[in-house]
């Protein structure tokens, strides 16, 4: 019956060892010392703090989900709200447009009639970009500036400094301080 305990385990090289079949017992069966005892209560404890600590995780993470998920809705509602606001306040514009096309096909118009009428949509027009963050870049009696301008040509004008802008061809205009278009510019040089 001794022999029914024993385990004979061979290496490669053909080498056994033979072992107590009763070393190998279950975990049940060992019996713990008192400070086997408290490190057990003390995993057991830590491994309780790691499962609140990685629920509190997957739970900030799913909040995180959804509020990135929200703002990205709200983004696409708030862009179309402006999107309505803006086409709202263009509808005027589109108005005069057609009353100006009607009193251009009436005879008794003249064309004193058709420019303020132009003016008139114009002023409008102005008036609902600027509502929305529209703002025309200066470049009367100002430096050449290449954030904000475009040099397209220079002329020599000796009653003028070297980089100021002579004339201004196209309008430049910035929204909500980002340069949208920079105007396009004739720049003095006089070497």
């Amino acid at each position: 019956m001794a022999d029914e305990n024993k385990i004979t385990v061979e290496n490669e090289d053909g080498d056994s060892a033979e072992f107590d079949n009763n070393l190998a017992s279950s975990p049940e069966e060992i019996k713990p010392e008192n400070n086997d005892l408290n490190l057990l209560s003390e995993l057991e404890k830590v491994k309780n703090e790691l499962n609140d600590k990685k629920d509190k995780f997957l739970r900030l993470q799913a909040d995180f989900d959804n509020f990135r998920k929200r703002m990205a809705k709200e983004k696409i509602e708030l862009s179309a709200v402006i999107e309505q606001e803006f086409l709202t306040d263009l509808l005027p514009l589109l108005d005069n447009l057609e009353r100006a096309s009607s009193a251009a096909e009436n005879e008794n118009s003249t064309v004193e009639t058709l420019r303020k009428g132009i003016e008139m949509i114009r002023n409008d027009t102005i008036a609902a970009l600027t509502k929305h963050g529209l703002e025309h870049i200066e470049t009367a009696g100002k430096m050449f500036d290449p954030n904000f301008h475009t040099a397209v040509g220079v002329v020599q004008d000796d009653s003028k400094e070297d980089g100021t802008i002579a004339a201004e061809f196209q309008r430049g205009y910035m929204a909500h301080g980002k340069v949208i278009r920079a105007s396009m510019v004739q720049v003095v040089k006089n070497d």
